[in-house]
């Protein structure tokens, strides 16, 4: 014990430095627990959390027996592993043809027009996509309608919305995304290229032999957070690009959430339904990291 202290007020600077990150998670993370109790109340904010009568699962019932429920979990999921499917790989090969440009100017413009997108806030972003998609104004369907084909409502057919969201996503978020899979590839060993060079490798054996493999740990990190959290569609860009034509498709856990514990006041069952969705996205994190431990030694821990 006192090796500890004299250890500790050795690198006290160290211990101040780590204070506030962890003040930040204890204040913001960990003591909103706490609240998560009126999930099995009938929340009534005069009478507070301790004063609400106990109800169990009632309210875990009720979103079971929704019949919203279906439609909740349908668009959730399929949106989620949509724009995994679609998002994922694009910043890998964004980031290994970045690689293999060897003229600055041209590697450092293509660098900053994919950032950038991203710095677009996130209502800045839906207003130019409604802005482009408007019907008779927009650029979108100006082209639609020179190159002969009919007009289209894009924003308000539900069978489009999961594809907007999407590849708009995937537009802004590519360049900012590929930056840690750009830092993975700068960190290799420049002699195994040479050496591939004095083998004959192409460069797509390069890339098969000496990049993938590479990025592959980072790669299984990235997927196993992005699959943990394939419930937590985010609130804000699926909430600005609805509209009444469109909610058959785009109304999703957390739109629903607000609506109903905002919207509605019954902050009981928004609750219940917000850990439902966090313990489902905790077991399917613990899910694929048992799997990806056993496939390729790779995890989280």
């Amino acid at each position: 014990m006192a090796q500890t202290w004299i250890k500790a007020r050795r690198s006290w600077e160290l211990y101040v430095l780590v204070l506030l990150p962890v003040l930040y998670l204890l204040i913001f993370k960990y003591i909103p627990m706490f609240g998560v109790m009126i999930a099995f109340k009938d929340y009534n904010v005069v009478k507070g959390i301790w004063g609400s009568p106990w109800v169990g699962f009632k309210h875990f019932e009720n979103l079971f027996h929704s019949p919203n429920f279906p439609l909740l979990i349908k668009n959730t999921i399929g949106i989620s592993f949509y724009s995994l499917l679609a998002g994922f790989p694009i910043p890998i090969l964004l980031a290994l043809a970045l690689n293999e440009v060897r003229t600055g100017f041209f590697k450092r413009s293509i660098q900053m027009i994919t950032y950038a997108p991203h710095f677009i806030s996130t209502v800045v972003m839906v207003s130019i996509i409604i802005l482009m998609l408007s019907p008779h104004v927009g650029i979108v369907e100006r082209l639609f309608i020179f190159l002969g084909f009919p007009t289209t409502n894009f924003m308000g057919e539900p069978g489009l919305f999961k594809s907007i969201y999407v590849w708009s996503g995937v537009w802004q978020e590519m360049g900012y995304a590929s930056i840690i899979y750009i830092a993975a590839l700068a960190g290799v060993d420049p002699s195994l290229y040479e050496a591939a060079k004095m083998d004959g490798a192409s460069r797509f054996k390069k890339i098969i032999h000496i990049d993938l493999p590479s990025l592959l740990p980072i790669t299984v990190i990235l997927l196993i957070l992005s699959l943990g959290n394939i419930m937590g569609v985010g609130f804000e860009k699926i909430y600005l690009m609805q509209n009444p034509l469109n909610m058959s498709t785009s109304e999703v856990i957390s739109t629903y959430v607000y609506k109903v514990g905002l919207l509605g006041a019954n902050f009981s069952f928004s609750s219940a339904v917000g850990l439902f969705n966090s313990v489902i996205n905790l077991i399917l994190l613990v899910i694929v990291n048992f799997f990806a431990r056993r496939v390729s030694d790779n995890s989280l821990w």
